[in-house]
């Protein structure tokens, strides 16, 4: 089973940059598409961003045009960088992938799942 483990989260004032990554312990092109989701106490798990193998990618209306997700397949791993961060964009990020076809928003058709990485930004 894939493991994942993200990295890059911390605080940050708004209107700051943080880039997250978050390394595969096998081979990314055997999934499909793989994301990035994210989670505040109290609220539903929400998605972020995601991309397929061939490049597709997708993103939430809440972080289209400031964030941008990537793959480096040769290094298994895959990178969110988040510019323009906002206060809203406090949460634990955690990256995902499924193995089924399509890219998708829904986090219930992802199989697997990191451990999270904290990202705070300040007012």
């Amino acid at each position: 089973q894939v493991q994942f483990v993200e990295s890059g989260g911390g605080l940050v004032q708004s209107g700051g940059s943080l880039r997250l990554s978050c390394a595969a312990s096998e081979l990314m092109t055997d999934y499909y598409a793989i994301g990035w989701f994210r989670q505040t106490p109290g609220k539903e798990r929400e998605f972020v961003a995601a991309i397929g193998w061939i490049g597709i990618t997708i993103y939430a209306d809440s972080v289209k045009g400031r964030f941008t997700i990537s793959r480096d397949n040769a290094k298994n791993t895959l990178y969110l960088q988040m510019n323009s961060l906002k206060p809203d964009d406090t949460a634990v990020y955690y990256c995902a992938a499924k193995v089924s076809p399509a890219v998708v928003r829904s986090g219930d058709e992802y199989d697997y799942w990191g451990q999270g990485t904290q990202v705070t930004v300040s007012s």
